[in-house]
């Protein structure tokens, strides 16, 4: 192979791309969030600066099921996510994922830097009417919750505005020599998004210590409310917004 050759490889490994190019389109995305009461010093420490808690001291557990994903598969998802502000603007820090999909893991650390692991959730309405998403890591149960099958119907331009809302992941790549090469806030925001349904209504969740999975690590001090929608959307390249490493030789973040 040739310099340019190996510059236009979309992935590893060269025989054979781990995943394909984004942008990535997802048709009949589906979502179930749990919102809970947490901890405000436990989300604290787990948020990293300079993102800030929101101050509402809720986590938001959720599994994404994803049966048509362009460039990744068919696969679900499962994980935590921090409510926060980045200069006063809100966002979402995604602190952990778990799923069963190596072309999803791969891609989604390489490029964006998803906290992703590898997990087995699950989705699916149980015995007609209980909305159900299961995380077993390890052969482990560690996450479970349940919410009534489409109750109450939300409005479809707000879940969309929700959906769009600005995520951030923590990207932490090391060089060869073990020291950190990538350490950065990435920032992305969900596009093209088509709302096809969208449902509230009361919620439970129950996290189990693991400590390879420690989505329990975010105490439940009460459960406030499910949501369960589809969607079609499309997740594009995300942006620097801080760079850890630039920062420490005195550089200056990137702003959005």
């Amino acid at each position: 192979m040739k310099k340019e050759d190996i510059l236009a490889l979309q992935s590893m490994p060269a025989a054979s791309a781990s995943y394909g190019r984004p942008p990535c389109r997802f048709i009949n995305r589906e979502f179930f969030t749990v919102t809970y009461e947490s901890d405000p010093e436990t989300i604290r420490q787990a948020v990293p600066e300079p993102l800030e808690p929101d101050g509402s001291n809720t986590v938001v557990y959720e599994w994404i099921k994803m049966p048509d994903s362009s460039g990744l598969g068919s696969y679900e998802e499962s994980g935590v996510v921090i409510p926060c502000l980045y200069h006063g603007e809100p966002c979402n820090f995604i602190s952990q994922m778990y799923l069963n999909n190596g072309p999803a893991i791969l891609g989604g650390r390489e490029i964006w830097g998803f906290p992703k692991k590898w997990g087995h959730p699950s989705l699916k309405v149980e015995e007609t009417e209980t909305l159900t998403g299961t995380l077993i890591y390890n052969n482990v149960l560690v996450a479970m919750g349940t919410m009534p099958f489409k109750y109450n119907t939300l409005d479809h331009q707000a879940v969309a505005k929700t959906i769009g809302k600005t995520q951030v992941n923590l990207k932490l790549i090391p060089d060869v020599d073990g020291s950190p090469k990538i350490a950065q806030l990435v920032s992305y925001e969900l596009e093209d998004i088509t709302v096809k349904g969208a449902w509230s209504g009361p919620a439970r969740l129950s996290l189990t210590p693991h400590v390879n999975a420690p989505v329990a690590d975010l105490p439940i001090k009460k459960c406030l409310e499910g949501k369960h929608f589809i969607a079609d959307l499309t997740l594009p390249y995300g942006s620097v917004l801080y760079d850890y490493l630039e920062e420490s030789k005195g550089g200056i973040n990137h702003e959005k």
